[in-house]
């Protein structure tokens, strides 16, 4: 694997990730819900951007971007709805289509974990994946993560809850 960089989310990441995420549409889409259309502009990912920050200044989220070697932005993963009385949070995270395969999806939710235990003292993980997105359930499973045996019951037919004890 080339060398990858997980680092935070920054502001100036507007143009930077609107490419990511057009240039990733139709395949995110693929494994997870579609994104407003409203999203898909300068402005619409610069409220994205600084929702996300807001949120993390709240200590309620934690996002990160995965660049390449080049500084392309190749990933992006997510510590969000901490939970720091209950030591809990949620992880989600995509790579492109062309990273896909590589290891990147595994780096990025290896270093949620860590970020998870040693920065916001967390105990417990869940994430949430399609039935048909086959190659996160294997990230999930290579990480630790197990099935939750408390099932979604709105969303059980097309959604599994994971949970990885830190």
């Amino acid at each position: 694997m080339k060398k990858i960089l997980v680092r935070e989310l920054k502001s100036t990441d507007i143009k930077a990730l609107l490419s990511f995420e057009m240039e990733n549409r139709a395949w995110f889409e693929s494994h997870i819900d579609a994104r407003e259309p409203s999203f898909y502009s300068a402005r619409g990912v610069s409220n994205h951007i600084e929702s996300y920050l807001s949120e993390y200044a709240a200590r309620a989220w934690h996002p990160f971007v995965v660049e390449s070697a080049d500084g392309q932005i190749i990933g992006r993963a997510n510590l969000k709805n901490i939970d720091s009385e209950m030591r809990t949070g949620e992880v989600g995270y995509r790579v492109a289509r062309q990273a896909a395969g590589q290891g990147v999806a595994t780096l990025a939710l290896t270093h949620l974990i860590q970020v998870a235990r040693l920065r916001w003292k967390l105990e417990q993980l869940t994430a949430h994946v399609y039935s048909g997105n086959v190659g996160s359930r294997k990230v999930l499973d290579r990480c630790g993560f197990f099935p939750d045996p408390q099932p979604i019951a709105e969303n059980a037919d097309r959604e599994s809850r994971f949970v990885r004890i830190i």
